[in-house]
C-alpha cells in the first residue's frame, strides 16, 4: 500500500494517477481517506490533551491526599475524562479499520518512466530477440499439432476437471517436467537464485501482502472451509516468506526461485484465448521473486528481466520486450516489463504471447506485508523493495516451442537446450 503521507500530502497527484491507471470511478476513495485521516488526528489530538490533563489530575489527587483534602470532585471529573477518553480511542479503533480497508484499494504510484496511456495499446515495445522463423509450409497451432500428436488432450482434461483444464500425455508431460526443471537449473546454478518449494495454498493474510485481496477475489479459487487459497503464482507465497521481519542491509538483495502449479478462475476472461493452452485454469510457473534496496531496486528489474529473457535465447524463441503503460500495468507494480513469445502458429501470420511479466512493487508490498532492513548506520528501519516476475509459465513456453520447432510432417524438434532433460530425445513423434 501507499504511505498514507503520500495522499494526506498529494491527494490531488494521487488521483491523477488512479486517472492514468484507468481507475477514474475510484478516485473518491482517495477523498474518504484523507477526511479519515483528518478524524484520526484530530480525535488523537483531543485523546492525547486528556491524557495529558488525567496525568496531571492525578498528580493533584496523590497532592490532595497528602495533605488531607478532599480529592473527591477532582476524582468525579476525572471519571467521566476517562470515560470520554475510552469512547475517542473506541473511534479511532473504528477510523483504522476503515482507513485499513479504504487503502487496499489504492494502487502503487507509476515510476515516471512507465508510458502514460489507456491500455495495452499505449505499450511501448523495448527490444526484440532474433526474427520470427520462417516456415516452408502454413504453421499449425500449438493445439492441432499437439492433439494430432498426441501429447496434448483437451477433451479428457475438460471431462476430467472442465474447460481449460488439459490434459498432458507422454512427450508432452515429459517436456513440461524437462522445462521445469531446465529454468530451475538456470536460475540456480547460473543466475544465483536459492529455490524453495512453498505451499500452494495460502491464506488471505498472504494474499493481501502481495495485492492480490481484496481488490481481485473474483480471480482467486478458495478453500472456504478451510479459509485458505490456490495460490495464482508463486509471488503470494514467496514473497511472504520474510512477512513481518527485519533484514540487516548486507543481506540484500535476496533472490528466490519457485516451481509452483497455478490456479486462476479467470473471471472477466471468456472469450480470450479460449482454445489450446494459453489461458488455463491450472498452469504450472517458474517464479523468480527478489528483495532489494531501495537504491537499486529498478537495476535489479532489469537484472530479473535478463535473467528471465535468457530462458527463451536458450530455448531459441523469438520475443520482444514491452514496457507496460499506466493503463496495462498491473496494480501493485511501480514498473513492469512484459516478455512476449512469438507464436507462430496463431492468428493468420503468428502473433506475440505474454510469457512473463517482469515488475517492481517499490515499497508498496513491503508495506502490506510490513517487510523491512535496518540500515547499516544504525538508522530506522525501512521497508524493502519486491519485485518478481515469470522465469517462465510453462504451458506457454511449451507452445511456442511446438509452434517454432514444428516440421511440415507434424513432428516437433526438440530444442538442443531441452534434449538433455528429456532422455536426449531430439524429435517428438506420434504418440502410440
Amino acid at each position: 500500500m501507499l504511505d498514507i503521507a503520500v495522499i494526506r500530502n498529494e491527494p490531488e497527484s494521487v488521483k491523477e494517477m488512479m486517472r492514468r491507471r484507468g481507475l477514474s470511478g475510484e478516485q473518491e476513495k482517495v477523498d474518504q481517506i484523507v477526511e479519515l485521516d483528518l478524524a484520526r488526528r484530530k480525535t488523537l489530538a483531543e485523546v492525547e490533551q486528556l491524557k495529558h490533563e488525567r496525568n496531571k489530575a492525578s498528580e493533584e489527587i496523590v497532592r490532595l491526599k497528602r495533605e488531607g483534602k478532599d480529592p473527591s470532585k477532582i476524582v468525579e471529573e476525572m471519571r467521566e475524562t476517562s470515560e470520554r477518553i475510552k469512547n475517542l480511542d473506541a473511534e479511532v479503533r473504528a477510523i483504522d479499520e476503515k482507513l485499513a480497508e479504504l487503502m487496499l484499494y489504492i494502487p502503487n504510484i507509476p515510476h515516471p518512466s512507465v508510458p502514460v496511456g489507456p491500455d495495452e495499446s499505449a505499450n511501448v515495445e523495448i527490444r526484440k530477440y532474433g526474427e520470427p522463423k520462417r516456415f516452408g509450409f502454413k504453421p499449425r497451432p500449438h493445439w492441432e499439432i499437439g492433439g494430432n500428436l498426441g501429447i496434448l488432450d483437451f477433451e479428457r482434461g475438460a471431462k476430467i476437471a472442465s474447460s481449460r483444464f488439459t490434459l498432458l500425455k507422454g512427450a508432452g508431460a515429459l517436456m513440461e517436467r524437462a522445462l521445469v526443471n531446465f529454468m530451475l537449473d538456470l536460475h540456480t546454478k547460473e543466475h544465483g537464485y536459492k529455490e524453495v518449494f512453498p505451499p500452494i495454498l495460502a491464506n488471505e493474510k498472504s494474499f493481501i501482502s502481495t495485492g492480490q485481496l481484496p481488490k481481485f477475489s473474483e480471480e482467486m479459487y478458495w478453500c472456504r472451509d478451510d479459509d485458505l487459497l490456490l495460490v495464482p503464482t508463486a509471488e503470494v507465497p514467496v514473497t511472504n516468506i520474510h512477512r513481518d521481519e527485519i533484514f540487516k542491509e548486507e543481506m540484500l538483495p535476496l533472490r528466490y526461485v519457485a516451481y509452483t502449479p497455478c490456479f486462476r478462475r479467470e473471471a472477466g476472461s471468456y472469450g480470450k484465448d479460449v482454445r489450446g493452452i494459453i489461458r488455463q485454469h491450472q498452469f504450472n510457473k517458474v517464479e523468480l521473486v527478489k528483495f532489494a534496496h531501495p537504491d537499486n531496486s529498478f537495476d535489479e528489474l532489469e537484472a530479473l528481466t535478463s535473467d528471465a529473457e535468457e530462458v527463451l535465447q536458450r530455448l531459441g524463441i523469438h520475443y520482444r520486450v514491452v514496457a507496460l503503460s499506466t493503463g496495462d500495468l498491473g496494480f501493485a507494480a511501480a514498473k513492469c516489463y512484459d516478455l512476449e513469445a512469438w507464436l507462430p502458429g496463431l492468428g493468420k501470420y503468428g502473433e506475440y504471447k505474454e510469457i512473463s511479466s517482469c515488475s517492481c512493487f517499490t515499497d508498496f508490498q513491503a508495506r502490506r506485508a510490513n517487510i523491512r532492513f535496518k540500515p547499516k548506520d544504525g538508522g530506522k528501519p525501512r521497508f524493502v523493495h519486491t519485485l518478481n516476475g515469470s522465469g517462465l509459465a510453462i504451458g506457454r513456453t511449451l507452445a511456442a516451442i511446438l509452434e517454432t520447432y514444428q516440421l511440415d510432417d507434424g513432428r516437433v524438434v526438440v530444442p538442443p537446450a531441452l534434449q538433455p532433460y528429456m532422455g536426449g530425445m531430439t524429435i517428438i513423434e506420434q504418440e502410440k
